[in-house]
């Protein structure tokens, strides 16, 4: 078996590594970092060229970007389980929402500098915030509209995919996970179903931080706070 080393600051990114890892019960080690200026370091610059989490170590390789890192790791582990090989009838719809977690994310790293980053109000835009979280309930929406197709088609709308939970639903449920402390999904029903489903898992659960770890000090940050 190979060594496999993920490289993970909490609540961020590589959450989304770490909970793959988790549901895959491979063997590996975790090697925890502060979220800030120490990710340009030179020696994890070795790991992560961009200075980013997360980085994985695996067969004298050096891997980056979550979407990267979860194909290598289905392909490696999981190909018809987790992943959904080449040929596959889904594995275009299993690539669409592995990487529309991205779209999500983008819109939460943007808030998380807003909230978390900017340490004054004055440095923080009302503007901003308040478009980035109407981005997110859009990408909220069009997850609904996912399961909403799902049903149509007669099939249970459990997860993305029609046939089963998939390593889509652990990018895009992560990518949600972060969202939802700027975002809810209070209009979103089977959005909120689904994400309740998920984050029930075992693997979900040992993903998370320890409270000392949150980067996040709060459930939820209001779009604006005067």
């Amino acid at each position: 078996m190979a060594k496999i080393t993920l490289h993970h600051c909490p609540q961020t990114r590589s959450m989304r590594s770490l909970w793959l890892l988790n549901e895959l019960g491979v063997e590996f080690e975790v090697v925890t970092h502060a979220f800030g200026k120490n990710l340009r370091a030179p020696d994890f610059l070795k790991q992560s060229f961009a200075g980013r989490v997360p980085a994985l170590e695996i067969e004298g390789r050096r891997l980056f970007e979550t979407g990267a890192i979860t194909e290598v790791l289905c392909e490696v582990y999981s190909p018809d389980a987790l992943g959904r090989r080449a040929g596959h009838t889904e594995r275009a719809d299993w690539l669409v929402w592995v990487h529309f977690s991205e779209t999500i994310s983008q819109h939460s790293a943007a808030l998380t500098q807003q909230h978390v980053a900017l340490y004054d109000d004055s440095m923080r835009s009302p503007i901003v915030m308040k478009l980035e979280a109407a981005r997110l309930t859009k990408c909220y929406a069009a997850l609904e509209a996912r399961f909403e197709e799902l049903t149509d088609q007669g099939a249970r709308a459990h997860y993305l995919l029609a046939s089963g939970f998939s390593a889509a639903d652990i990018s895009v449920g992560q990518a949600v996970y972060m969202a939802r402390h700027f975002a809810t999904l209070d209009a979103f029903p089977k959005t909120f179903a689904w994400f309740t489903r998920i984050s029930e898992r075992p693997a979900f659960q040992a993903s998370l931080p320890l409270d000392e770890d949150r980067l996040y000090q709060r459930a939820f940050y209001a779009t604006w706070e005067t």
